[in-house]
Formats: C-alpha cells, sequence, structure tokens
C-alpha cells in the first residue's frame, strides 16, 4: 500500500536520565546495536542510534532546557514502544535480567504471547510473539 504523503518510517527518540547506561541496557536487554553516538563536552550523549531488529531508535540524555524529558521527571509517559519477537519467553528473560521491571505478566493472549516491561529509564515495552499462522 503506498502512503499517499511520502511517509516511508517513523522512528522512536527517546529521551533518557543517563543515556549511556540506557544504550548498554538495550543492547543486553533487546539486542540493540549501537550506531552514531555523539556526546556533548559535558559528557551528556546529544545523540545515538541504536538498531533494534529492522527498526532505528534514538536516544539522548534528558535536556530539561530544551523541554526534552524523560518519563522518569514526568512520573509517566504518553507512549509505549512493542518489540515484535519469535520467542517471548527468552526476549522477556533478556529484558528482565537487564533489569526491567514487570509491568503485566508475560502470558497467552489471542493475539499471541505477549508481556509488558518498564525499562529503568521509564519507557514500557511490551514483547510480544504474534501468534503464527
Amino acid at each position: 500500500m503506498t502512503n499517499v504523503i511520502g511517509i516511508h518510517k517513523v522512528s522512536a527518540y527517546l529521551a533518557v536520565e543517563g543515556a549511556a547506561e540506557a544504550i548498554e541496557f538495550y543492547k543486553k536487554a533487546f539486542g540493540a546495536a549501537l550506531g552514531t553516538r555523539m556526546e556533548e563536552p559535558d559528557g551528556r550523549i546529544g545523540y545515538a542510534e541504536l538498531t533494534i531488529g529492522e527498526t532505528v531508535v534514538m536516544i539522548s540524555d534528558a535536556w530539561p532546557d530544551m523541554r526534552v524529558l524523560s518519563p522518569l521527571s514526568l512520573n509517566g509517559n504518553s507512549v509505549s514502544l512493542v518489540v515484535e519477537v519469535e520467542d517471548a519467553d527468552a526476549a522477556w528473560g533478556r529484558a528482565l535480567g537487564a533489569g526491567a521491571s514487570i509491568e503485566r505478566p508475560l502470558k497467552d493472549e489471542p493475539y499471541g504471547r505477549t508481556g509488558w516491561v518498564v525499562d529503568p529509564y521509564g519507557h514500557r515495552w511490551c514483547i510480544n510473539a504474534p501468534i503464527q499462522g
């Protein structure tokens, strides 16, 4: 299906408190591969690219003076991320082992095996293995 306005993809750009540590978390939890990483003279990360599966997720440290705020500073968030995997149990174990906390336990649903975690930086992630068929 052709998009009539020419948009080919949408990527998330996450703001976190502690981007350097968050990059390591995403590598362990979701197998992210680090691409570009740009640090400011004060050590904060202004921009980094992580590839998770076929998707590029961008990340930076929070910049409150520019209204780039993390979910932790907002005491919640309005966006959740969904990771589609082949083996939900294995992905679940990696996310928890890397430091994620359980929001909704992993279980079988009519649309697949799914559960929700919150990463140490406040972002919500749905881990989902869709029903094959």
